[in-house]
Order: C-alpha cells, then structure tokens, then sequence
C-alpha cells in the first residue's frame, strides 16, 4: 500500500512539473508568466486609477415622439394611428428634420380588455395602436418649435416620452477627458509614493476603462393639447463626459 502512495505521488509531482513547464513558470528566471500575464508584476507597484471629466455643450437633441391611437376594432385604430403618424411625419419633415434622423422605436398593436365579474374573465373592449419614432435634432435651437409642430398635427393622438441631449462628434471632448485622466492617476500615483517613501518609476501598464457617453435625458412635461398653445420652452444646459484609466507605475531604485 505504501509502495502505491508512493508511486502515486511521484506521478502527481511529475505532472505538476509538467504543467507548470507548459504553462510557463520558469524556475531560474525570477518571472512568473502565464501566456502574455506577468503575475509578479500583478503584485508590484503603484495601481492607481484616474479619471477626466469635461463639460459638453450639446449640439443634438434626440426626441422620442409618435402617436397612439385607440378604437373598437384594429382597422380603425390602425387608420387613426396611420393618419395621424402621416401628419407627424409632415411636420418633421417641413420643420427641416432629414428622413435619415427619424427612426422607428417601436410599433404595436394590443387588445384593451376590461374584467368582467359576472363572467370572471377578461373582455375585450377595443384595441391600441402606437407608432414611436426617434428624431434626432441638430439644431437645439429649433427643438422647442419642433414639438410643438408635431403636437399640433398629432393632435389627441401625439405622445412624446422624453428628450435627450449629445454631441454629434465627441472625439475632440474623449481626448481632453483622456489627458485630464492620465493627469489624476500620475498625481495619485505620487502622492502614493511620496506617503510610502519611494521614488515612482515609469508607467509599465496602461488600460482605459469606463467612457460614459454625453448623454442626458430629460423628462418630460410637454402641453400637447395642438395649436393655440404657448411655445415649449427646452434648454439643453451642459452635459458631463467621463473617461477613465487604470495605470500601474514602477517603484524606482
């Protein structure tokens, strides 16, 4: 039984040894690696993560409108629906918004039911349509009078579920949160080693984490009773891009 132990255990160290041999781990050379990951280098130096934010002025407004419609049958409230998208579409379309910059969220159709305690089941009483699109808007200036051209033609029928704001090229605005990013960890990372006594060495690993795009979004509290009724006013304010780095500094000598 000992000799079994024995024999056992040889076997186990030797296909310990070959495994670790396949996987890297050298015994003479002082770095642990598995594939392209230095393990002992996980463990050295000063991690410090950095964050850059910038204020945005937006430039597009995205609006999510469309209408719903509500009838016995589905004929009819596919017509009304279909009548009242149509006049939508031509409001945005002689308010200056491009077909490209209008895209269809969702359309639905769903039975409206209502209980019946003398059956004690569901009956149906009609049926809603609801046709929502996305408009994105490049002229902040003209997002107010935009909805107010589609609650007019939309009529009863019009819903708008909210608004939000970007920028149309954030390129620019990613490269200064970046600089700003780089320049909070490197004034963390001294201030780490200045507290731990140490000289801070190069940067031997960089890696750009979490990017929250320039978007904000707005509820909203729009008057859509049609024409007649005062301008809606929007204002768009500022919005905040936030970028941010993991980096690791070397200790120096």
């Amino acid at each position: 039984m000992k000799r079994n132990l024995l024999v056992a255990t040889g076997l186990a160290v030797i296909s310990l040894a070959l495994v670790l041999s396949l996987l890297g781990f050298g015994g003479c050379t002082g770095t642990t690696t598995i594939g392209a990951v230095d393990l002992i280098n996980q463990q050295y130096g000063i991690w410090v993560s950095g964050e850059g934010e910038v204020s945005v002025t937006p430039d597009i407004a995205m609006l999510y409108l469309g209408i719903e419609a509500q009838a016995e049958t589905v004929a009819e409230a596919q017509t009304q629906a279909a009548d009242a998208m149509n006049d939508v579409l031509a409001a945005l379309d002689d308010s200056g918004v491009a077909e490209e910059d209008i895209q269809t969220q969702y359309f639905s159709i769903d039975q409206i039911t209502r209980w019946d305690s003398d059956s004690d089941e569901p009956v149906v009483i009609g049926y809603r349509v609801a046709n929502m699109v996305t408009v994105t808007i490049r002229d902040i200036e003209e997002v107010g009078p935009i909805i107010d051209a589609v609650a007019a033609a939309g009529g009863d029928f019009t819903r708008i579920n909210g608004i939000s704001f970007s920028v149309d090229d954030p390129t620019p605005y990613y490269q200064e949160a970046r600089e700003a990013a780089m320049a909070d960890a490197l004034a963390k990372a001294e201030q780490l080693a200045d507290l731990a006594g140490v000289e801070l060495g190069e940067p031997f690993y960089i890696s750009e984490g979490s990017i929250y795009p320039p978007v904000v979004y707005r509820d909203t509290d729009f008057l859509v009773e049609g024409a007649g009724m005062p301008s809606t006013p929007i204002s768009a304010g500022e919005i905040e891009l936030t970028l941010t780095v993991q980096v690791a500094y070397g200790i120096g000598d």
